[in-house]
């Protein structure tokens, strides 16, 4: 432990690093989650069943499983070969989706998007835990903002794009990190690896905290997924446009970037248990207030539910390498990534129970599973190691 902080410690700083990471996390998250943009028009010219639409979603997801391995492997490793590599293979395969054509394809392109993905996130969280020092909090959500502007920005982007030349021109979107790729390489320090003298991991210890944070973490991973689903298939119904059902995921997701900055900051000053309850208690009104409102209404309300689904996301994710201080890489590919896929799993199941028995039913189901797992809070951990 006190050889892993050590470690840590002697991580090169620099005040201009973590705009970079958040840089390329934008990027990165752009192009890895603007599938819900166009997803009415792949179901439409791809003759796909609305009921198999989690099929793609979960697809997408599948590879953040990996997250602890990549994890554990960045932080034997160091450098930071995880996070260009990884950004690089989830964009080439994110933008080829255009062409392709037989659904194989297109699960396997959204496959290797995820694992790139998978690759990215784990080495960039632990690069900016150790660049923001004692302020893990601001640090953490600054770097999550920018994935989350992407994220938001992505869908709409995507949408425009295949409204206007069709989806084969798709590639356009990965145009912004071929221009800026040489500054991302030089200005991403690499990093020392942590464990390669350290002791062996103690996994029995972990078990209670880490199944704490997983439980937690993957309702509110899945619950963004089926709203980033449902919301633009739900409005493609009623009769609007492609680009304005993208429009609400950029909403719900937009808007959560204050919910990041906010938990993040709130996280440095009144503790991770009222982050935390407080977000699920938002997240269970707007979730019922979404079933029930519908029209204008639903842009307000989804607005509020990015601030609850995204409020959490920093603390969670410093949660994880609280819980492997040893390993904090590994920590994030837990917190992160290994929640994100079960939560993208959850999205093949409740897209087809939303089709076959309704929205009303699934919003439910979210609800009682956000009660569930709520008090899994009061089992992480209690204290928070300094990692520089």
């Amino acid at each position: 432990m006190a050889e892993a902080t050590q470690q840590l410690r002697n991580t090169p700083r620099s005040a201009g690093v973590i705009p970079w990471l958040a840089w390329t996390h934008f990027l990165n998250d752009a192009v890895v989650n603007y599938l819900p943009g166009v997803l009415p028009f792949i179901l439409s010219a791809r003759h796909i069943p609305e009921a198999l639409a989690g099929t793609l979603i979960t697809a997408l997801g599948m590879g953040q499983g990996l997250q602890p391995l990549s994890g554990w492997i960045a932080d034997r490793i160091g450098g930071r070969s995880l996070v260009l590599g990884g950004v690089a293979l989830s964009t080439i395969s994110a933008t080829l989706i255009g062409w392709a054509h037989p659904l194989w394809l297109l699960l396997t392109l959204l496959l290797f998007t995820g694992i790139g993905n998978t690759s990215f996130h784990p080495q960039a969280l632990s690069l900016t835990r150790a660049q923001a020092g004692g302020r893990p909090g601001i640090g953490m959500a600054a770097f999550l903002v920018g994935g989350e502007i992407g994220r938001s920005l992505g869908p709409l982007a995507a949408g425009a794009v295949v409204h206007h030349w069709g989806l084969p021109w798709i590639w356009l979107l990965g145009i912004p990190l071929a221009i800026t790729y040489p500054w991302i390489v030089k200005a991403i320090p690499a990093q020392k690896p942590r464990r390669a003298m350290g002791n062996s991991i103690h996994f029995k210890s972990h078990i209670k905290p880490a199944t704490a944070l997983v439980s937690y973490a993957l309702v509110r991973a899945g619950m963004v997924y089926e709203i980033t689903t449902l919301a633009p298939i739900m409005w493609h119904q009623q009769g609007g446009s492609l680009v304005t059902g993208a429009a609400l995921v950029t909403v719900f997701i937009g808007v959560g970037i204050f919910g990041n900055m906010l938990g993040g900051s709130l996280d440095d000053r009144v503790g991770k248990v009222r982050v935390l309850l407080g977000t699920s208690v938002l997240s269970v009104i707007t979730l019922l207030a979404f079933m029930t409102l519908h029209g204008a209404w639903e842009w307000p309300i989804l607005a509020l539910m990015g601030i609850g689904a995204f409020g959490s996301a920093t603390t969670t994710t410093l949660v994880g390498q609280d819980v492997f201080p040893e390993n904090p890489a590994l920590g994030s590919g837990i917190g992160l990534g290994l929640s994100n896929a079960l939560g993208a799993i959850m999205a093949f199941p409740l897209t087809y129970i939303a089709a076959r028995a309704g929205y009303s039913v699934t919003i439910l189901i979210l609800v009682a599973l956000t009660v569930i797992t709520a008090p899994a809070v009061f089992w992480m951990p209690k204290h928070r190691p300094l990692i520089q």
